[in-house]
């Protein structure tokens, strides 16, 4: 809560998710501006996955992030 969005995040890979491959328990919640799968998150259960590095100085916001990760897990 309380981040903008969109949101600037670093990445520091090539590996990236086939959206077609995932489970249908799982959601894509972010994306990044060249439509690769940036976050996942769980539909039931309280399990997300990220593609990026939100303790990166290249993140913004990444405390915050990191702070809303920490408060909602």
């Amino acid at each position: 809560a309380g981040l903008p969005s969109p949101l600037t995040a670093m990445r520091y890979h090539s590996l990236m998710l086939d959206e077609a491959d995932l489970p249908d328990c799982l959601a894509v919640t972010s994306r990044s501006e060249d439509g690769l799968v940036m976050s996942i998150a769980h539909r039931e259960h309280p399990i997300v996955g990220v593609q990026f590095h939100p303790e990166s100085i290249g993140t913004e916001h990444g405390t915050a992030l990191l702070a809303n990760f920490l408060a909602n897990t």
